[in-house]
């Protein structure tokens, strides 16, 4: 099966609740993050909503957006 190329939308008859959408990410400079795959790390760069650079330690990795594997401490 394949995922329909349009989003369902939400009926005002359905007895179902709406999806949640979730607000976007927000860093700033200087936060401490933890990713799923390089760990601790810290932002050291923002690019205007499209990516962000963090400085794991023994790597410094650019995570673009919506930053699913991403989450601030």
């Amino acid at each position: 099966m394949t995922k329909p190329a349009v989003a369902r939308r939400h009926l005002p008859s359905s007895p179902f609740k709406p999806p949640v959408t979730r607000p976007p990410k927000e860093f700033a400079l200087g936060d401490r993050v933890t990713h799923d795959e390089h760990g601790l790390g810290r932002v050291i760069s923002i690019e205007d909503e499209i990516a962000v650079l963090v400085d794991f330690g023994s790597l410094q990795a650019r995570i673009l957006s919506p930053y699913s594997k991403l989450s601030k401490l």
